[in-house]
Order: structure tokens, then C-alpha cells, then sequence
């Protein structure tokens, strides 16, 4: 069983690498294009918060190397990603997510690792620390439910691709699974979650996929990245 959770582990690691590079080509058309478009900047936001509190975990917890390692590498690929946002955006948006930045990603980190630091200590600690991480993987495993929506509004896939909807589904499940050989319910309930909001979007793609309100030209975007849970 500990050889079967640390093959699923590893594998699992390896999965969120690939979702935390799945959005890269819609910045590629960002940069092509010179404007972020109709795009939000709201779940890269977000998920650069959920990698830095994912590394704090790993930092914090021993042994938990792995952790830090993948996370940290979300943490570096995000701000890439909102860098990149902030270049094209308009003035508008880039106000908008300049004040997203300094008030989730600075101040509300900041104050995690305060409180946390201080405040707590020893299993307290860790357990505090993972249980924001898995309330916002929670919160960003739903931010999905916008789209799907147009989706069935617009009858259009435009914004919704199948590869942001297959990781969803991929991640989520996997670490589901891992969740289950280890009985780490703070692990397996928000990708369990994420797994299922993962195959109710594959059915919505397979639906609406070849309907004439798609626009055929449009290369497959990645418009909200699901996180990667790991512990």
C-alpha cells in the first residue's frame, strides 16, 4: 500500500506540473494578440495564493519536501502568468488586478503566515495551514461554474476548452485517489470535489462541442486552471 500512495503521489505531482503549464496557450494569444481580451485575471490570482500557502505547508511540515518543490514551482509559473497579464491588460483591468495582487496575494498571505507562525505551533500549526489551502482549493475548484454556465447559455465552448476540463477531471481525480490510500479526508474532499466538477464539464464540452455558436478559428484556451492539491 505505502509503494501504491507513493507512486500515485509522484504521479500526482507530475499531473500538477502539467496544469500548473496548461494556461500557456492563453498567453500565448496574449501576447499575439497585445490584450488579455475578455480573460480574468481572478483565478491565476488565486492560484499563486494557493501555491504560496501549499509552499508554506511544505516548508512547514517534514518530509513534506515534495510539496514545497511542486509549489513552488506554481508559485514562480503564476506570477509569470499575471506579469504577463498585467503587460496587456488595459488600464481598467490592470488596476482591478494590481489591487487583487497586493490585497490575496500579499496582505492575505502575509497575515496566514503571521497568525500561523505565531500564534500556533507544532501539528495546530501544520493542520491550520492545510486546511486554507484545501478551503481555497475548494473555492477555486468552483470558480469553473461561471463558465459552465455560458457554456450552456451561449451554447459555446470558446471558453471552456476540453484540456482545461480534462485536467480539472485528471488532477482532481488523481489526488482523490491518493487521498483515499492515505484516509486524508483534508486532501480528498476538495479534489474530490474538483473531480467531479471535471467530468460535469467534459459532458458539457462533449454537448456543446460542435455547435455552431463555437468559433471554430479560436485555438483551445485555458481560462481558469484548476489547482493542484498536494500534500
Amino acid at each position: 500500500m505505502d509503494n501504491l500512495s507513493f507512486f500515485v503521489g509522484v504521479l500526482g505531482n507530475f499531473i500538477s506540473v502539467l496544469v500548473f503549464l496548461s494556461p500557456i496557450n492563453t498567453f500565448c494569444r496574449i501576447v499575439r494578440n497585445k490584450s488579455t481580451e475578455e480573460f480574468e485575471s481572478l483565478p491565476y490570482i488565486c492560484t499563486l495564493l494557493n501555491s504560496l500557502l501549499w509552499t508554506y505547508y511544505g516548508v512547514t511540515k517534514p518530509g513534506a519536501y515534495l510539496v514545497a518543490t511542486v509549489n513552488g514551482f506554481g508559485v514562480v509559473v503564476e506570477t509569470i502568468y499575471i506579469i504577463l497579464f498585467l503587460t496587456y491588460a488595459s488600464r481598467k483591468v490592470k488596476c482591478k488586478t494590481a489591487q487583487l495582487v497586493v490585497g490575496l496575494d500579499i496582505i492575505v498571505f502575509a497575515v496566514a503566515v503571521l497568525f500561523t507562525h505565531f500564534a500556533l505551533d507544532g501539528d495546530v500549526r501544520i493542520n491550520a495551514i492545510g486546511f486554507l489551502g484545501a478551503g481555497l482549493n475548494i473555492v477555486m475548484y468552483g470558480s469553473p461554474l461561471a463558465a459552465m454556465k455560458t457554456v450552456v447559455t451561449t451554447k459555446s465552448v470558446e471558453y471552456m476548452p476540453l484540456l482545461l476540463s480534462f485536467f480539472l477531471f485528471l488532477n482532481g481525480g488523481i489526488w482523490c485517489f491518493y487521498a483515499i490510500l492515505v484516509k486524508d479526508p483534508i486532501l480528498g474532499v476538495p479534489n474530490g470535489i474538483g473531480f467531479f466538477l471535471g467530468i460535469v464539464q467534459l459532458a458539457l464540452y462533449a454537448r456543446y462541442r460542435n455547435s455552431t455558436n463555437s468559433s471554430s478559428s479560436v485555438e483551445p484556451l485555458l481560462v481558469s486552471p484548476p489547482l493542484p492539491a498536494t500534500f
